[in-house]
């Protein structure tokens, strides 16, 4: 087992005993388990890690952890939590036929939620924002990832990355810039004019408040070309890339995204296999979201045979968002990731936790229990990890603890 080697065992800050820990370690011991164990912090990092048996440090704080599973925080990797409005009227004209890009071409969709978050002041859109949080919080999100895109002018995805920051002192955030998100109404017909301003004004403006760039590449949004140009505009400015691939059809959207070496390439449903190798030639994390999947109704699956034949790390998210995913739960996440993508329960815990981290490029911080990573950790009063998979629409999170430092308990 990994242990710092501090020069005084007594330096520990604090102890959590009588726990069992899903570490999450790749390659260890089904979920990384250890009964029975111990973790150790100082400074805001883990420090310690192992059967309780072989602890014999002191610590100025202990807790105990009464029997429950510690795991890593939870990292969703996916989310559009920043927005105003909803867009229940769509969800009625779905049910009554409407398609997805139906509704997106008749001026619905996200250019609804633009409207709305263009006409809302910043205050107000970060009180919006920290109302939804509560629900990440309280079910062990350690790390969020938050796009903005329902702006499309360079004023108001400011304003979105701004408010995403600002969250920060909640959970720790981690902001993704998405002004390829669709064609704003006042561009109609010009998406070549908008991706230039998207380049030239856009990225430069709001680079100092954006962690990675995102894009839309699909046959509603734009093109493999156009992606490319934003790519490499963020590359420019030394900016990661991930992208929305290949969710409503085989645009070549994965290869683009390997070819940039994006950290992720999320969607896919329609990944060919040549797509899915070129993912796993550059290391990128595929990031599956079944809320969409479900909300959407779609029927094509992402290609999961794939990604296990040729060692993809598979992420889960929420992909919160009001128009294709208003889904608030992480943990219904991985069971839908589960019940409908065929993951197994251990997949989908790694695919909030380590494979989480490594699609916002953080893996060296979070999404595992190990000495050295930040003391940011979930306790959950189950029987086994399976349970996190398992129970469906209940939370048996009894604790959070970020920096090591307990911030809720049941």
């Amino acid at each position: 087992m990994s242990r710092f080697n501090w020069h005084r065992p007594d330096m520990y800050d604090a102890i959590w005993l009588n726990a069992n820990l899903a570490t999450l370690r790749e390659g260890d011991v089904p979920y990384g388990e250890i009964r029975d164990a111990a973790i150790a912090v100082k400074d805001g990092r883990i420090a310690w890690v192992g059967p309780r048996s072989e602890w014999s440090g002191t610590a100025s704080r202990e807790h105990d952890a009464g029997g429950a599973w510690i795991t890593p925080g939870l990292v969703d990797c996916h989310t559009h939590l920043v927005y105003a409005g909803n867009r229940a009227d769509e969800f009625e004209q779905r049910l009554k036929g409407a398609t997805y890009e139906d509704i997106a071409r008749a001026g619905g969709g996200i250019q609804s939620t633009v409207r709305a978050t263009r006409a809302v002041a910043e205050a107000e859109l970060a009180a919006l924002a920290a109302r939804r949080l509560r629900q990440w919080i309280d079910e062990g999100v350690a790390v969020l990832e938050i796009k903005s895109g329902y702006g499309l002018d360079t004023a108001t995805e400011g304003k979105m990355l701004r408010v995403a920051r600002q969250l920060s002192g909640l959970i720790r955030v981690k902001t993704t810039f998405l002004g390829a998100h669709a064609l704003p109404q006042e561009f109609n017909g010009r998406p070549d004019d908008y991706i230039a301003l998207v380049c030239d004004e856009m990225l430069p403006a709001v680079a100092p408040l954006c962690d990675a760039v995102d894009a839309f590449c699909e046959n509603i949004a734009f093109s493999v070309k156009q992606t490319a140009r934003v790519f490499t505009a963020a590359r420019n400015l030394g900016l990661p890339v991930k992208l929305h691939a290949d969710q409503l059809s085989d645009t070549g959207g994965a290869q683009l995204a390997a070819q940039f070496g994006a950290l992720s390439a999320d969607h896919l449903e329609y990944t060919n296999e040549a797509g899915i190798e070129a993912l796993a030639s550059r290391g990128t994390v595929a990031v599956l979201l079944p809320g969409a999947f479900y909300f959407l109704r779609e029927k094509q699956l992402p290609p999961l045979g794939a990604l296990r034949r040729h060692r993809v790390p598979i992420a889960i998210a929420t992909d919160h968002n009001p128009g294709s995913s208003p889904l608030t739960s992480p943990l219904l996440a991985m069971n839908m990731a589960c019940t409908l993508f065929r993951l197994t329960p251990e997949e989908s815990l790694a695919g909030l936790t380590r494979n989480g981290a490594a699609a916002l490029g953080i893996q060296s911080t979070h999404g595992t229990l190990e000495v050295g990573k930040c003391a940011d950790f979930a306790l959950w009063q189950i029987e086994s990890p399976a349970e996190l998979a398992y129970v469906a629409g209940s939370n048996p999170s009894t604790g959070v603890v970020r920096d090591g430092v307990p911030v809720r308990s049941a």
